[in-house]
């Protein structure tokens, strides 16, 4: 007797640890926007994922919130940042195997959309929301606290250097990637400003530092956005 293939409903139980009620939900977190399209030209698992975005959101919030008593808004904020920046999303989604039950167009399949950070990522976001709206924030909590717990406790978040700190910030948040550009070099060597640099998002300078190398002061470029980042924060 042949045995019978694995539903996606099972399989996700199986991956995630829920069970769906509403399989229809799945179905459309699971298929991307070019197979929707070639389908009947809808949108796909889109609005789902613009949905998932703000739930991961507030589902990761929390477990930072209740975490590190200690932190202030800013460091909450950078710590956000670090664990929904499509880089991170994307391993997740394929520690949990999602990429194996998407549906793809053909085009997409052809250019190894299963392998792409955004395309993972967008569909990590879209089954959370689906999970929200199946069955409430309480699934999400878990599995958000399964695949991210040991993570956000550790704290280890805020130990990455500037550079990094300020790109997961100005990827989740603006979605866009730093720029650093070389501003004045004194040519004084082993001066400890002799490079200055400034580091832009878009049009925008967000921070500026010196120091005697260029990485130096990208690093201190970097620290001045992220204080920047966390004044902005406090104003609100």
């Amino acid at each position: 007797m042949r045995e019978e293939r694995a539903t996606p409903v099972d399989e996700i139980a199986e991956r995630t640890g829920y069970r769906f009620s509403d399989s229809a939900l799945l179905e459309v977190a699971l298929t991307h926007p070019s197979a929707a399209y070639e389908r009947d030209r809808s949108g796909g698992n889109e609005r789902l994922e613009f949905l998932g975005d703000a739930v991961l959101d507030l589902a990761v919030a929390r477990l930072l919130f209740a975490a590190h008593a200690d932190w202030r808004e800013g460091e909450l904020t950078r710590a956000r940042a670090a664990i929904v920046n499509t880089r991170s999303l994307a391993r997740r989604a394929r520690h949990l195997g999602l990429g194996e039950l998407m549906r793809l167009g053909r085009t997409e399949q052809k250019s190894g959309g299963e392998r792409k950070e955004r395309v993972l990522a967008n569909l990590f976001e879209a089954v959370i929301a689906a999970i929200y709206l199946d069955g409430g924030m309480d699934p999400v909590n878990a599995l958000v606290e399964r695949v991210f717990g040991g993570e956000i406790k550790s704290g280890a978040l805020l130990e990455r250097d500037p550079k990094t700190r300020f790109q997961e910030w100005a990827h989740a948040t603006l979605r866009d990637t730093p720029r650093y550009r070389l501003v004045n070099d004194s040519g004084v060597d082993e001066a400890e400003d002799r490079f200055g640099v400034a580091v832009d998002v878009g049009t925008t300078c967000w921070g500026e530092g010196v120091g005697r190398s260029k990485r130096i002061a990208e690093l201190a470029a970097a620290d001045a956005a992220l204080a920047r980042v966390e004044q902005s924060e406090r104003d609100v």
